[in-house]
């Protein structure tokens, strides 16, 4: 049976826990709020970058000879016989299920694509150390790249993926991320990079919303606006050269914001549930060594009564 002894030990050990658990709160909180506000600031400027995308492949009149390749690589569309998949996850751990649910829809995904030759690009720690220990084969991997995260880490892994991509060693490219939508909840994504998607004009679905106006009636949408008729210089086959790029790196620069702030608050979270759990043990513990101090004051007053009691 524990001693009183042992019971304050376990409560001072239990209470410096809690001490560590409330500041790893605080420091995910603080960092979390850096993350959303870029999160939010990139969010934006990815939408509009595919706006203009849109803009432009709607404006070019045909398709030269040869195709989408002709007009740009990462246009060209092959079947899937080979695939590349980002899987992101963080450099530490102690951030509940974060890690643990990209993996596992990663392995799925793998299962489900095992025909098709797929390659990974570990990106954080946690992946790496993963697949290392499951002999997983690893085309890259790229580790603490959410310690100082910036734009220049986003083109270095879009280079290379660009890179793959148009030399035909890969057909598509997926990506497996957790998608921040509040400190409570990160939706886990599968999300398809390459081959970009064939995008819609700004005029096509200003058009099929018309329709859909027509089928409805009874709805009262907001009033569509025409496109916007841009006047573009240059060929479509050089705005394409520097636009698609900027598009996938910015893409990935998105994905890795959004990687980030998803760990900071499921941190967060983690760690506002360990404290938590602390208190409650700190209380369990203190209720555990009152009744065994309280059996211990009783033992020694039935002892002292029973002496008083025999000497008579």
């Amino acid at each position: 049976m524990p001693t009183l002894l042992d019971y304050r030990r376990r409560i001072r050990s239990v209470r410096s826990t809690q001490q560590i658990t409330k500041t790893m709160k605080m420091v995910a909180a603080a960092r979390l709020r850096r993350a959303q506000e870029r999160v939010f600031s990139a969010r934006p400027y990815a939408q509009e970058i595919l706006a203009v995308l849109r803009s432009l492949v709607s404006r070019i009149p045909a398709l030269p000879a040869g195709g989408e390749e002709a007009v740009h690589p990462l246009l060209a569309r092959r079947p899937e016989e080979k695939i590349l998949v980002l899987v992101l996850t963080g450099d530490r751990g102690l951030c509940g299920a974060f890690n643990a649910n990209v993996l596992r829809r990663a392995v799925e995904f793998l299962k489900e694509k095992e025909k098709r030759s797929p390659e990974i690009v570990a990106i954080g720690k946690k992946g790496r150390d993963y697949f290392r220990s499951h002999r997983r084969k690893m085309a890259e991997e790229y580790v603490n790249v959410f310690a100082r995260l910036d734009y220049a880490q986003a083109s270095q892994v879009a280079g290379r993926v660009i890179a793959l991509y148009a030399e035909a060693k890969v057909d598509a490219v997926y990506a497996i991320y957790n998608e921040f939508k509040s400190i409570l909840a990160q939706k886990l994504t599968t999300e398809k990079l390459l081959p970009i998607e064939e995008i819609p004009s700004a005029r096509q679905e200003w058009v099929a919303g018309r329709a859909r106006a027509e089928v409805r009636p009874e709805t009262k949408p907001a009033p569509a606006e025409n496109p916007v008729d841009y006047i573009y210089e240059q060929p479509a086959q050089e705005l394409l050269k520097k636009l698609l790029p900027r598009h996938l790196t910015t893409q990935i620069f998105r994905i890795l914001l959004e990687s980030a702030a998803a760990e900071h608050a499921a941190r967060m979270t983690a760690m506002d549930a360990a404290t938590s759990n602390a208190a409650e043990l700190i209380d369990r513990i203190t209720l555990e060594m009152n009744r065994a101090r309280q059996a211990t004051i009783t033992r020694e007053i039935i002892e002292i009564v029973s002496g008083a009691a025999a000497l008579r």
